[in-house]
């Protein structure tokens, strides 16, 4: 979509204009669920946060400012991040999900190497990182995804700063491990 037609379709969806909103959403519904299923796997909690986040957008478009092509995806990809985020972080306060993982990876261990992925399709890897435990998934995500400090992480999710990196790394051999093996099966 151009910077010109995003930032009309903004402003008709702020006029409230029916056939702008279903434009809105039928244009980024796809991409903001991809987004969200990043870090909740449930099929019915996407479902509902991806109707909260809609009626989050809808009513919140006023205050959004364009800022040129692609602000009004990230815009509306932060809220669905958000919402994700803050569900994980109930499942987190009710004991469903464990987001903190204090266990220290030891100094002397490196970064691990990943295999080729050139040729693994992009939905295949998709599905690793959906199968990575809900904290190192959700750290992944921010880290990779969202392009989050371990000092930011800490912060959004509550934990330290050591749990975010080694969230990462552990994350990060899982990953280079199911790639290992996809390759050796394919």
């Amino acid at each position: 979509m151009t910077a010109k037609a995003e930032q009309k379709l903004a402003k008709q969806v702020s006029e409230r204009d029916p056939a702008a909103m279903k434009a809105l959403y039928d244009q980024y519904a796809g991409y903001l669920t991809a987004v969200c299923s990043r870090y909740i796997d449930s099929e019915e909690d996407i479902k509902d946060l991806m109707q909260e986040s809609f009626i989050r957008i809808f009513s919140g478009i006023r205050s959004f400012e364009f800022r040129g092509e692609g602000s009004l995806k990230a815009w509306m990809g932060r809220i669905v991040t958000n919402a994700a985020l803050k569900h994980l972080k109930e499942a987190a306060n009710k004991g469903t999900v464990t987001l903190d993982d204090n266990t220290p990876v030891p100094d002397h261990t490196q970064e691990p190497d990943f295999p080729d992925m050139s040729d693994i399709p992009p939905y295949v890897i998709q599905d690793m990182i959906k199968k990575l435990p809900p904290g190192y998934r959700t750290v992944f995500n921010l880290f990779v995804f969202e392009e989050k400090s371990h000092q930011e992480i800490s912060r959004i999710l509550g934990i330290k700063e050591n749990s975010s990196a080694s969230q990462l790394h552990r994350a990060k051999s899982l990953l280079a491990r199911q790639i290992t093996e996809y390759r050796k099966n394919h």
